[in-house]
């Protein structure tokens, strides 16, 4: 199994409006077909910490079975329209992928 997370940070600018498509754009690429599970989120109201990192503004988290899998997710058209859609909001995106 691959964990696939991604962190964003977004443009400050943004209204709710914005926002709110930005999550349905989420939501969408939960949905890809190579895609096993799929969930977004803020960070959390945890306690802060010196190893605790909650600067982002969304989290994905995507589960493949297989490396093979997650590379077709990459390459896939609705993974590309999430990015031509979106990425010009994004001030930073962090990717940590994860073999289990």
């Amino acid at each position: 199994m691959v964990r696939h997370n991604v962190y964003f940070w977004l443009d400050e600018s943004l209204t709710d409006n914005q926002k709110a498509e930005f999550e349905k754009g989420l939501a969408a690429l939960a949905e890809i077909d190579v895609v096993g599970n799929g969930k977004f989120g803020k960070p959390a109201g945890t306690p802060e910490r010196p190893v605790t990192q909650n600067t982002f503004d969304y989290a994905l988290v995507l589960e493949f079975e297989s490396v093979e899998q997650h590379n077709a997710y990459q390459v896939h058209d609705d993974h590309h329209v999430f990015v031509d859609q979106f990425s010009q909001w994004f001030k930073e995106v962090r990717v940590f992928d994860t073999q289990f």
